[in-house]
C-alpha cells in the first residue's frame, strides 16, 4: 500500500462546495477512477504517467481551501492537476449574474451555489467518457466504463481505498477487440475509441495544441478524428480543457433534466443565448439537478457520496 506525502493547501475561489463539485466529476458511485470515503469527504484519485502511479487525496479545509496529498515523489507538481480537476481557480461571478436573470435557472444555481466545473486530467479521458457515454443511458454507461477501466487498468491501494488510473491511449488500442465488446462496447464504439486512441497515441490531437486554439477552431480540429461528432467535441472541451462558452447540445438526458428542474416548455435556446459565455454551467447544473437533487428547486442537497 502507497503512503501519502505531507499535506500541501491549495487556494479556492470562493465560493466553493466541495460535494458539488465532486458530485460532478464523478457523477455516479459506479465510478471507479474518482472515489470518495464514506462521508464524501475526501476524493482519491489515481495518475498514470511516465514516471509511475501516483494517488491524490483531496479534501476542503475551509471555505476558501483545499488540501492534497499524494504518494510518490514530486508530489508538489500534482497541484496544477487537482486545481484544474475541481475547478478552483475558476471565476464564476459572470455566471451567477446571468444564470439569476433566468427565472426557471435562478432557483437552481441558488442550491448550487458553489458548484466549480470540474475537468477530467486529460483530454483523452474526456473524449474516451464522451464516446462511451453517447447515445445511451447514463447509468448503462457508467456501467460500460467502470468495466473498461477495471480491465484496461492495473489498481493501485492508498489510504485504504483501492483507486483505478484511468487507462492511457495504448491500453485501449492493445485490447482485443472481443475484450472490449465484452466490457458493453459496441463494434462502432469499439472502432471510434481506438480512432480516437490512434489520433491521441501518435500526436494528431494533442492536448497542448488544441489549448491554445479559439473554441471553435478546436471543435473543428477533434471533429476530423473519426467518432469525435459535435456532441463529442462539445464534451471533450467542457470537461477536458475547461471551456464554459460550450454547451453539448442533443444531449439525450438533457431535456429530462431541463424537464426536472424547470418543467416542460422551456426555452433551452434563450437560456443558452442569455448565459453566454458562461453556458458550460448549465451542463453541471442539470447533471446535479438530475443526479443529486430529485427535486432540484427545493430538495436539500445531498452528499456527493451519493451522486
Amino acid at each position: 500500500m502507497s503512503r501519502f506525502g505531507a499535506r500541501m493547501p491549495l487556494p479556492v475561489r470562493t465560493p466553493f462546495r466541495f460535494d458539488f463539485t465532486v458530485a460532478a466529476l464523478r457523477r455516479l458511485a459506479a465510478n471507479a477512477v474518482d472515489v470518495v470515503d464514506d462521508d464524501g469527504a475526501t476524493l482519491y484519485r489515481a495518475l498514470e504517467d511516465e514516471s509511475g502511479t501516483a494517488v491524490l487525496a483531496i479534501r476542503q479545509t475551509g471555505a476558501d481551501s483545499i488540501e492534497v496529498r499524494a504518494t510518490g515523489r514530486g508530489a508538489r507538481r500534482r497541484l496544477p492537476v487537482a486545481a484544474a480537476m475541481l475547478g478552483t481557480d475558476v471565476d464564476l461571478h459572470e455566471w451567477y449574474a446571468r444564470s439569476a436573470t433566468i427565472e426557471w435557472l435562478r432557483p437552481l444555481a441558488v442550491r448550487l451555489r458553489g458548484l466549480k466545473p470540474p475537468r477530467y486530467p486529460s483530454l483523452w479521458e474526456a473524449g474516451a467518457h464522451a464516446i462511451v457515454f453517447a447515445q445511451i443511458s447514463i447509468l448503462a454507461a457508467a456501467a460500460i466504463m467502470r468495466r473498461l477501466v477495471e480491465l484496461l487498468a492495473d489498481p493501485v491501494s492508498a489510504g485504504g481505498r483501492i483507486v483505478y488510473p484511468f487507462p492511457g491511449p495504448q491500453r485501449w488500442l492493445a485490447a482485443d477487440e472481443s475484450a472490449l465488446r465484452g466490457a458493453g462496447l459496441s463494434h462502432n464504439k469499439v472502432a471510434h475509441i481506438r480512432s480516437a486512441a490512434t489520433a491521441f497515441a501518435d500526436g494528431t490531437l494533442r492536448e497542448s495544441a488544441l489549448e491554445s486554439l479559439s473554441t471553435p477552431v478546436a471543435a473543428e480540429a477533434l471533429q476530423s478524428v473519426r467518432g469525435i461528432g459535435p456532441w463529442s467535441a462539445a464534451v471533450m472541451l467542457l470537461r477536458g480543457l475547461g471551456r464554459l462558452d460550450v454547451f453539448p447540445l442533443r444531449d439525450s438526458g438533457v431535456a429530462r433534466s431541463v424537464a426536472l428542474v424547470a418543467g416542460r416548455g422551456v426555452d433551452l435556446d434563450g437560456a443558452l443565448t442569455a448565459l453566454g459565455p458562461t453556458r458550460g454551467m448549465l451542463y453541471f447544473h442539470l447533471l446535479l439537478g438530475r443526479l443529486v437533487l430529485p427535486n432540484a428547486t427545493g430538495a436539500r442537497p445531498a452528499r456527493s457520496k451519493r451522486a
